[in-house]
C-alpha cells in the first residue's frame, strides 16, 4: 500500500469516526447499528467491517477519537509550570472547558452512564481515561496527600459535569445569570471551593 493509499485509508477512517460520534451520541450504542453507520457514511456495511471488525471495536475507537484532543488539552493543564495549586486551576479550567463545548461528548457519557453496561464501561475506563485520570492521580496526590484522590476527582468532574447537564432546567431557577454558562465563571467557582476547602484542611492539621 502506498502512501496515497495510507492517507486515503486514514482520511476514511476519521471520516466515520466523526459520523459515528454524532450518531451513538444521539441514539446510543444499542440505537446504532453498524448498517446505520454504514449509511450515513455512504460506504457498503462490508466496507465498514474492513476498517472496523466488530460494533465495539468502532465503538471504542469513537470514544477514543472523541475523548483524544481533551485528554492532550487536560495533561498539558496538569503539567505546566507553576505551584501545584495553580496546576489544579488550570485542570479544573481546561475540564470546564471541555464539558462546555462539547455536547456530543456529554451525551456519549450520559448515555453510557445510563445505559450501565459494565463490560463496555470497563473499556471505556480501562483504554480511553484511565492515562489521563493517572495523570490527574498523581497532581492530587502531591497537592493533598490527606485527601482521597478518586474522591476528589469525583467531585471536580461531578460539579462541572452536573452544572451544564442541569442547565436546562436551572436557567428558571431564581438566581440564574447567562454568565453561569460561561466556562471561565464555573471554573473560577469551582476552583475557589476546593482551593477554599484545601486551605481548611491545611490549618486543621
Amino acid at each position: 500500500m502506498n502512501l496515497a493509499q495510507n492517507s486515503e485509508q486514514s482520511d476514511t477512517r476519521e471520516f466515520i469516526l466523526e459520523k459515528a460520534i454524532h450518531l451513538f451520541a444521539g441514539q446510543g450504542y444499542s440505537g446504532v447499528s453498524m448498517r446505520n453507520i454504514a449509511e450515513m457514511v455512504g460506504i457498503s456495511p462490508a466496507a465498514l467491517y474492513h476498517h472496523f471488525p466488530s460494533k465495539q471495536k468502532l465503538y471504542l475507537d469513537t470514544m477514543q477519537y472523541a475523548f483524544a484532543d481533551k485528554s492532550t488539552g487536560i495533561k498539558e493543564a496538569i503539567n505546566t509550570t507553576g505551584t501545584l495549586s495553580e496546576r489544579l486551576e488550570d485542570f479544573i479550567r481546561q475540564f470546564t472547558k471541555m464539558v462546555a463545548a462539547d455536547q456530543n461528548f456529554q451525551r456519549l457519557m450520559q448515555r453510557e452512564l445510563l445505559d450501565g453496561d459494565e463490560a463496555r464501561l470497563k473499556l471505556l475506563a480501562e483504554h480511553v481515561f484511565l492515562d489521563t485520570y493517572q495523570s490527574i492521580t498523581e497532581l492530587i496526590n502531591e497537592l493533598a496527600t490527606d485527601w482521597d484522590a478518586h474522591m476528589l476527582i469525583s467531585s471536580i468532574a461531578g460539579l462541572v459535569i452536573h452544572h451544564y447537564e442541569s442547565n436546562s432546567m436551572r436557567q428558571f431557577l431564581p438566581g440564574a445569570k447567562p454568565e453561569h454558562n460561561d466556562p471561565d465563571v464555573v471554573a473560577s467557582h469551582v476552583n475557589r471551593l476546593f482551593q477554599q476547602a484545601l486551605q481548611t484542611s491545611k490549618r486543621e492539621k
